[in-house]
């Protein structure tokens, strides 16, 4: 059998934020704490910078509070606060950027790729129809954007729980440069 893979995944505060305790009967909810158990079964770690531990702080569920306590008694937490801000990148989404509310909106996640990009290159989030929209739509034009995977554990067609199972590779379906090929 071959050695166990762990990778590193930059987790937004939406899932924290969704994943409710054993008795949630939100599917969201479910399928965001069910997510994060894989997670921890699985042995894959958490990526946090200070902004992101900072948005976990205010918007993290109880159960992904203790969640997040036995990732770091299971030392599946790599805290890195040596992230330095990427000014060419956020330069790039400001010009990129189509109106005020695309700009704000990027910005947000922008700490959470540049985690990615210092790391495994990999985000977990429920912010499809914004933030990952608008990201995949600037990886035309920003290279550094194409290879990071995002995925979004509340969609049960994404199967996030059996792509960590199988070792949360970057497949390209997952990419943000990721096209399909167009049937004529």
């Amino acid at each position: 059998m071959p050695a166990k893979i762990s990778r590193r995944l930059v987790i937004d505060a939406s899932v924290a934020r969704a994943a409710g305790g054993e008795d949630a009967t939100n599917p969201i909810s479910q399928n965001c704490r069910d997510f994060l158990k894989a997670l921890w079964d699985f042995g894959h770690i958490i990526v946090m910078t200070p902004d992101i531990k900072q948005e976990w702080n205010k918007h993290q569920s109880i159960f992904a509070k203790r969640w997040r306590s036995s990732m770091v008694a299971k030392k599946q937490l790599e805290y890195r606060s040596d992230i330095p801000e990427n000014r060419e990148l956020w330069n790039a989404i400001d010009r990129l950027a189509a109106t005020d509310k695309q700009r704000a909106e990027m910005f947000k996640d922008l700490r959470l790729i540049e985690a990615a990009l210092a790391t495994d290159k990999t985000v977990v989030s429920l912010d499809d129809n914004t933030a990952r929209k608008f990201f995949t739509n600037a990886a035309d034009e920003v290279d550094e954007l194409k290879e990071i995977v995002w995925v979004n554990p509340a969609k049960p067609e994404e199967q996030a729980i059996c792509w960590l199972e199988n070792g949360a590779a970057p497949e390209k379906e997952r990419r943000l440069g990721f096209r399909s090929a167009e049937v004529g």
